[in-house]
């Protein structure tokens, strides 16, 4: 997929992303971005098997946890790295917006996979991608990506059925141009 930059996207729900530029480097692609951050908003644990993400608080505060580990509390000009495969969440810990910017590198599929995550989120009332929608999305990229508060239970028997049902009603057609997965 071909993007212009800056683009934002909006969960409609505490968090706006922008993606500022790709930038060729000696390591490969990395992907700079801006994050703005409502307090106590922020997306659940979750792991990006190829991406590393590196965030620096430019205003606010920032809460990151690494699974099974204890939070960790960052302020402005502190920086965050997410490593790939390890999963993690942030949030907003302060009473003001948090800006962060950083990158993810390499980018791969995380602008298609966010920007369809963010868009179901807005267009529902519960905060949440649809059902249908993360069905399709952490099945196609679960090379990418994982939400690791979904049992595996639900993405192993749940999700391909919804994902029959779903085909069946034609709610798979706004996906007809996803980018392949990475791996």
């Amino acid at each position: 997929m071909n993007f212009t930059y800056p683009h934002t996207i909006d969960s409609g729900h505490g968090e706006v992303l922008t993606f500022l530029r790709r930038v060729n480097g000696p390591s490969g692609d990395l992907l700079e971005v801006e994050n703005r951050v409502q307090p106590g908003a922020g997306p659940p644990m979750h792991v990006h098997y190829l991406q590393d993400e590196v965030i620096t608080v430019v205003q606010g505060r920032i809460a990151a946890e690494v699974a099974g580990q204890e939070p960790t509390y960052h302020g402005s000009g502190e920086t965050v790295t997410f490593k790939r495969g390890v999963a993690h969440r942030f949030w907003n810990s302060g009473n003001d917006v948090l800006i962060g910017k950083g990158y993810i590198t390499p980018p791969d599929n995380i602008e298609y996979f966010l920007g369809a995550i963010f868009a179901s989120i807005k267009n529902s009332r519960s905060g949440r991608p649809s059902l249908f929608d993360s069905a399709f999305l952490l099945t196609k990229y679960k090379s990418e990506f994982d939400m690791v508060e979904i049992p595996a239970l639900v993405k192993t028997v749940v999700f391909p059925i919804v994902l029959m049902i779903g085909r069946i009603m034609g709610k798979g057609k706004k996906f007809r141009d996803a980018p392949k997965a990475a791996k």
